[in-house]
């Protein structure tokens, strides 16, 4: 006879359990259902995990969920900003951004144009190569890239040569955020402070 096993944790599901059964308790089910969002999620923990989610209109004008209505959102004002699952389960808006405040490290290297067709020009590859294993997404417009880690920058930057158009913040912004990673970038965020520091 072939036994059935809880899909979570694999233990045996004797005859206490109903026939239909998935799981052997509640807390399985939960596990898994955890699991299977987190899988589906490809943001960092470390992004997820604070309170620092706007949304945004197409025009890229941070919005706040944070109170009954919505209204414009702060990148300086902590009050204007949400848990991620409150700014996710929102529908104001065109999308999700993300708020640098300085305080955690977090940055974002923002590459503007960087994508034509779906292909990484090469001065944008050289920058993506040279980065650790770190989550970098697709911007909204399709032509761009956000590039994010830990590093401390200060004052925001923008650089312009040629064709090459780079941003770097830690602080003071809200960036946009897709969920559409590039080339299989993972879950995780690293330390970019070689790579800021050799664009700078």
């Amino acid at each position: 006879m072939k036994t059935r096993r809880c899909e979570h944790c694999r233990e045996h599901l004797g005859v206490r359990h109903a026939h239909n059964a998935r799981f052997c308790s509640g807390r399985c089910r939960n596990a898994a259902y955890v699991e299977r969002k987190r899988a589906a999620d490809p943001l960092p923990v470390a992004m997820t995990r604070r309170r620092q989610w706007v949304r945004h209109t197409d025009r890229k004008v941070p919005l706040s969920v944070a109170g009954r209505r919505a209204s414009l959102a702060s990148s300086t004002d902590s009050s204007t900003w949400c848990t991620y699952k409150a700014a996710d389960r929102s529908a104001v808006g065109a999308g999700l951004g993300f708020v640098l405040t300085g305080e955690d490290q977090l940055v974002c290297i923002d590459l503007d144009h960087a994508l034509v067709d779906g292909e990484l020009l090469p001065w944008a590859r050289e920058i993506v190569e040279g980065l650790p294993a770190t989550y970098v997404e697709v911007s909204p417009s399709g032509t761009g890239l956000h590039c994010w880690g830990y590093g401390c920058v200060g004052r925001g930057r923008k650089l312009r040569q040629g064709e090459k158009a780079v941003e770097v913040y830690d602080r003071g912004r809200y960036i946009t955020v897709t969920r559409r990673p590039f080339e299989g970038a993972p879950s995780k965020l690293a330390d970019l402070s070689k790579v800021i520091a050799d664009l700078l």
